[in-house]
């Protein structure tokens, strides 16, 4: 990514900290740390304030940092960050600043209270997740290469699936493939078959397929630290009546989702269609989680579609589309779609069918 999106983003992060009287803001979460500097080591923070910018760590990536960030004063030393801003008197007595409250430990915060007594510091939710929710063309693209590689890497393991094969080797399959053609994989792939999808975040057993499973297979790559996420359920065998029955309820939620999403839409209301056309055929009580989720530099992140949620989506949010349906002792099917918001719709970005994939 250029340094011109980078600065772009300090700057529109000063302006939502001048709309709440703060001078700036000490970033820890190492998410938000890559989303503003393009750092992406394990041991860095930045301190953004009204006219100066700074990235701070230590010598182990001095040469890594050096090529990562730009338009930030960086200070690489020994000892802790905050002793470092210390030292460097980055600080002014009386400055109003926030820290990032959702990702602060206690011990990270009295280390900044005591060594900033003169410092005005609020608790901040929210700022740098709300930035990160409306993504730019570089981030849109990332994502779009992330699920190009989810889709092709799909196709390639749906011969796997079949009667003796485990859930454990699939999944293992499915991590070497991403590993092979991305960053890796966005998240520990979910295969879970027969009365295993019931549960919605099965981990992969030593199971075997059988006949009659449903395949519950939520599995995605990483690109460029953007992440894709997909979940497709085929079947093994010959379907009967409650496999068809159960599999189109799940694919007509997921597509009246994907036909309301659009800007101006509440999350709640996204959520209320989904979770309504399945308590409409009968089995709303065995769809037990909220309809879909942000993505982007993590794998859950905001806007978030639940009955709990006062979001909005807005233009360029990412969001994945997932309802599906869980009956203990039986099975499970979800469907999910990584969707781009827009004005007047979304795009949805994965191109593997929707249709009921039947395995002999």
């Amino acid at each position: 990514m250029s340094s011109d999106i980078f600065l772009s983003r300090i700057n529109k992060l000063r302006q939502t900290l001048l709309s709440q009287g703060l001078d700036g803001i000490y970033l820890t979460n190492l998410t938000s740390v890559r989303y503003i500097s393009g750092f992406t080591g394990s041991a860095g923070s930045c301190l953004i304030t009204e006219n100066d910018s700074y990235f701070i760590s230590d010598g182990r990536y001095d040469v890594q940092s050096e090529k990562q960030v730009n338009n930030m004063i960086r200070y690489i030393d020994f000892g802790n960050h905050v002793s470092i801003i210390e030292k460097n008197k980055l600080i002014k007595d009386g400055q109003n600043l926030a820290f990032e409250g959702d990702h602060t430990s206690f011990s990270q915060y009295k280390a900044i209270v005591d060594s900033f007594p003169k410092v005005e510091w609020k608790s901040t939710s929210m700022i740098m997740e709300n930035l990160q929710a409306v993504k730019d063309e570089s981030e849109l693209s990332a994502i779009r290469t992330a699920v190009e590689i989810t889709d092709m890497i799909y196709e390639e393991i749906l011969p796997m699936l079949k009667p003796g094969t485990t859930e454990k080797e699939v999944a293992n399959q499915l991590v070497l493939r991403y590993r092979q053609e991305s960053d890796g994989e966005a998240y520990n792939p979910i295969v879970a078959g027969g009365e295993n999808g019931a549960l919605p975040h099965a981990v992969p057993s030593e199971r075997s397929f059988k006949d009659g499973d449903f395949i519950v297979i939520d599995a995605a790559a990483k690109y460029a630290g953007y992440h894709a996420d997909m979940t497709r359920t085929p079947l093994i065998g010959k379907p009967t009546d409650r496999h068809l029955e159960i599999y189109d309820i799940v694919k007509g939620s997921q597509q009246a989702g994907c036909d309301a999403a659009k800007s101006g839409v509440s999350c709640k209301d996204m959520d209320t269609i989904t979770r309504d056309y399945i308590t409409e055929k009968g089995y709303g009580e065995f769809y037990n989680h909220g309809t879909g989720h942000g993505l982007g530099l993590e794998i859950h992140t905001e806007p978030r579609m639940s009955q709990l949620s006062t979001q909005i989506l807005n233009e360029n949010n990412v969001v994945t589309i997932e309802p599906g349906i869980y009956i203990p002792g039986w099975g499970g099917v979800r469907i999910e779609d990584d969707v781009i918001i827009r004005e007047d719709g979304c795009e949805v970005l994965n191109k593997t069918s929707k249709d009921l994939v039947v395995l002999n």
